[in-house]
């Protein structure tokens, strides 16, 4: 259960509260582990802006990752209650972030792909995982159920005849015009992620997407922990 926190908006910078693993979210006052959570600071330009990698200058405010809870912000006031002081804060900050969040996966994916640690294409999607070298499967947010499906029961097969856990991530975050742009290919569709630190990387940022998405969407979770029998 979370614990309810003391008002105390702003963090010091990210030079001097790099140990912390917990802030309070403006919105709630709840106190969340820092991966559940946004920053946001104020620009030069007087702009509130989101600070996913926690990096940027200045004292920061923190709002629960969730597209709600950063519209929840914007609407009541928070940010310029919260630094205390006259900031701009777009409309379409909400949607600002969630943009971020998505050229932040799509770069990512570009990463591993240049890492080779991305396989595209139906036929080799299909035999990485027959090889059992993926560690995730990609499908375009966009893209033909049917082609999906047939995936999907290949995973599920060659799972069930390697004794292996069925629990394997099926993502789908991006569009097939964004798995265009991290692959530098057209068409993309599926795509098999490999072993590899980048992997990780884009499988990170791709969660966090999803939770933002999810906390006020009632569509299928874009990323699945695995593929059951009752699918």
């Amino acid at each position: 259960m979370l614990a309810l926190a003391d008002p105390a908006d702003l963090d010091n910078g990210p030079r001097t509260n790099r140990s912390a693993t917990e802030r309070m979210c403006v919105v709630t006052r709840q106190v969340r582990p820092i991966d559940e959570l946004i920053r946001f600071v104020v620009a030069p330009s007087g702009e509130v802006i989101a600070d996913l990698k926690r990096k940027l200058p200045g004292r920061g405010l923190w709002v629960s990752a969730s597209r709600k809870a950063v519209a929840e912000a914007v609407r009541r006031h928070h940010f310029g209650k919260g630094f205390k002081r006259d900031v701009h804060v777009a409309p379409a900050l909400p949607q600002d972030t969630e943009n971020l969040m998505v050229r932040g996966a799509v770069e990512a994916l570009a990463m591993a792909a240049k890492a080779g640690q991305v396989v595209a294409g139906f036929a080799k999607v299909e035999g990485a995982l027959q090889a059992h070298q993926a560690v995730a499967l990609i499908h375009a947010a966009d893209g033909a159920a049917d082609g999906i499906r047939k995936l999907d029961a290949i995973l599920r097969q060659n799972a069930g005849k390697a004794g292996e856990s069925p629990e394997f991530p099926v993502i789908g975050v991006l569009t097939s015009e964004q798995l265009d742009l991290a692959l530098g290919r057209s068409n993309v569709i599926h795509a098999a992620l490999l072993a590899g630190s980048a992997g990780k990387t884009f499988l990170s940022r791709s969660q966090i997407l999803v939770r933002y998405r999810m906390a006020d969407d009632d569509k299928m979770p874009a990323i699945r922990p695995g593929i059951t029998e009752d699918e």
